[in-house]
């Protein structure tokens, strides 16, 4: 049963719901693509992968509803990715003062941009990043500044975002790895692509929160 939370960010409290198995092995904060929720039912897919896999999980609205509502007629926040990175750092400070666990970020679309220029700016604190149909192009010059071991997990089908994620991995500096799911479309739609996703999403933060590499 997911614990209803509310995160604090100014003067603002963000729905969310986090979920914690015990003895987890690190905490993996979603962050969601504009248009999304928490209630994303293929983050929600992925969620669940990840906790049968001992990790915890946090899944948040990065928008208030009003936001999300002016979001919807304006489209003025969706690209605006330190707006999102800033709230997503919000919520890493907040559950971190409460859960003594590592974090680690799950990005789609823009939001796996917003997870980049977080982790860039939080450092050695992020154990590591997973980016599902991401656009990491879009976290720019903190591209070299993340340090997280980062995974881009791209459909073969959606080749301009793949192209995007070639360019961005060249610029990563930290441990990285880019692999492209077989007859998956942006969204990873078709039959046992998303399953594939969280299994590799599952391995990867688990890889790196036993063993953590030294970094910095």
């Amino acid at each position: 049963m997911a614990n209803q939370v509310e995160i604090p960010v100014g003067k603002l409290a963000l729905p969310g719901e986090l979920e914690t198995p015990s003895q987890a092995l690190g905490l993996v904060i979603f962050a969601h693509g504009s248009g999304s929720s928490r209630h994303s039912p293929r983050n929600q897919f992925v969620a669940q992968t990840l906790r049968k896999a001992g990790l915890a999980t946090l899944l948040f609205d990065l928008l208030t509803a009003q936001e999300e509502a002016e979001e919807a007629a304006t489209r003025h926040l969706r690209f605006d990715i330190p707006f999102l990175a800033e709230r997503l750092v919000a919520a890493t400070r907040w559950v971190r003062a409460s859960a003594r666990i590592a974090p680690g970020y799950f990005g789609s679309s823009t939001g796996a941009a917003a997870a980049l220029v977080a982790a860039a700016e939080l450092g050695n604190e992020i154990g590591a990043v997973v980016s599902r149909g991401g656009r990491p192009d879009l976290a720019e010059d903190a591209l070299q500044r993340v340090t997280a071991p980062t995974l881009l997990l791209v459909g073969s089908n959606d080749e301009t975002v793949l192209e995007l994620n070639e360019e961005a991995a060249g610029k990563l500096e930290c441990e990285k790895a880019l692999r492209i799911i077989p007859g998956a479309s942006h969204l990873f739609e078709e039959s046992g692509t998303l399953e594939l996703v969280a299994k590799q999403a599952a391995e990867w933060f688990v890889q790196h929160f036993q063993h953590p590499m030294p970094r910095g």
